[in-house]
């Protein structure tokens, strides 16, 4: 394995410059823990990796730190001595999401993706606004969006083909399949985007079939998974931890534990434009300050009442609005916060440097 098979490219190469003359090598990060990483060297050996307190330090916030799929410059160590993290090369792309819960700290799912497959099925787990949602924060990646429609041995053709074209009219540039995972048809249709250096990130709820998809494509029974609940219709197995998976045939998997929440981490910018179609209506608004709920001359309400714009996408519009809205404020009072807390251990910082002169002064008895 190379580094190229990892995905190193000419714009990565110029960027580790510095580091190269350092002595530094190249790796990629394949798994994190509460202590240290795992990350592949350019020759395929697989280490373990500490990140220095530079580093950390320098990070604002947590999203700034290395996470699973990051390029790092590693200052390898010599017997009984630790391999260190000593800097991290700029990401190409970057799937995130918001922390789980009311924190508002961003969640990086993975780095440097360029392929993100979302498994769902059209039945119990089939949720049209929950797709929205997916392929915001997939658009806000820069990855492409592939979504699979799996389990279709066990759904009615029609139900399939139904569930299929409503995902594929949200976004035209995601590539929409009818699968079954059972059959063998959505390791086929991965393996046509998985090239040599391409890495994708499979995401979805636990039981629609996403760690049967993975086992195939790596070979072999790395995720263990178990038979379908004849109640739930879903697997026993949930993946617990997210790694990056160099596979046999070329290509590199992130695979995640199942997504019960996924809520926003993107701007307003993003949320317009995955809206254009709500946005060119609230232009017809008669009132540029409409809220769009039961304001007099409102465009948007009157395509809904009409049928010409969906009740649910309005309402997804409305509550993705509120919810970046609400983000964004936890995000200002989390800033205000620690610059609160900057300037009180500055403070102390210059109080204990003052007591400490002047003890140096009465130890020497100057006045």
């Amino acid at each position: 394995m190379t580094l190229k098979d990892l995905g190193w490219n000419d714009d990565l190469e110029k960027a580790f410059a510095p580091y190269r003359a350092k002595g530094w090598e190249p790796a990629r990060l394949i798994r994190e823990s509460p202590i240290n990483f795992g990350a592949f060297l350019g020759d395929g050996e697989e280490i373990d990796v500490i990140l220095c307190g530079r580093v950390w330090h320098a990070a604002t916030r947590d999203a700034d730190l290395p996470a699973v799929g990051d390029w790092v410059a590693v200052e390898v160590g010599g017997e009984n001595e630790d391999n260190v993290i000593r800097a991290t090369l700029p990401r190409r792309t970057c799937f995130s999401r918001k922390m789980p819960g009311k924190s508002s700290e961003e969640q990086v799912i993975g780095a440097n993706v360029d392929i993100v497959a979302v498994v769902t099925d059209p039945g119990s787990d089939f949720n049209i606004r929950r797709m929205e949602r997916y392929f915001m924060l997939i658009g806000r990646s820069g990855a492409k969006a592939v979504v699979l429609v799996n389990k279709s041995d066990a759904f009615p053709t029609e139900v399939c083909k139904n569930a299929a074209a409503e995902i594929a009219a949200l976004w035209s540039e995601a590539d929409v399949h009818i699968t079954s995972a059972i059959k063998g048809d959505g390791l086929k249709v991965l393996k046509k985007y998985l090239k040599r250096g391409v890495t994708m990130c499979i995401v979805g709820s636990s039981g629609v079939g996403k760690s049967t998809l993975v086992n195939q494509l790596y070979g072999d029974e790395w995720q263990w998974t178990s038979e379908v609940n004849e109640v739930t219709g879903k697997g026993r197995h949930t993946t617990t931890s997210r790694e990056l998976v160099p596979l046999d045939n070329g290509g590199m998997l992130i695979d995640n534990p199942g997504m019960r929440e996924i809520q926003m981490w993107t701007d307003e910018t993003t949320l317009r434009d995955s809206f254009a179609d709500v946005e060119a209506l609230a232009a017809e608004c008669k009132f540029r300050d409409c809220r769009h709920r039961n304001d007099a001359g409102c465009a948007i309400r009157a395509a809904v009442d009409s049928g010409k714009l969906d009740m649910g996408r309005y309402e997804n519009f409305l509550n993705l609005e509120n919810e970046i809205s609400a983000l964004l404020k936890r995000a200002e009072k989390r800033q205000m916060a620690v610059e609160r807390w900057a300037k009180r251990n500055h403070r102390v910082k210059a109080r204990n440097l003052a007591d400490r002169i002047q003890l140096e002064k009465d130890e020497r008895g100057e006045i």
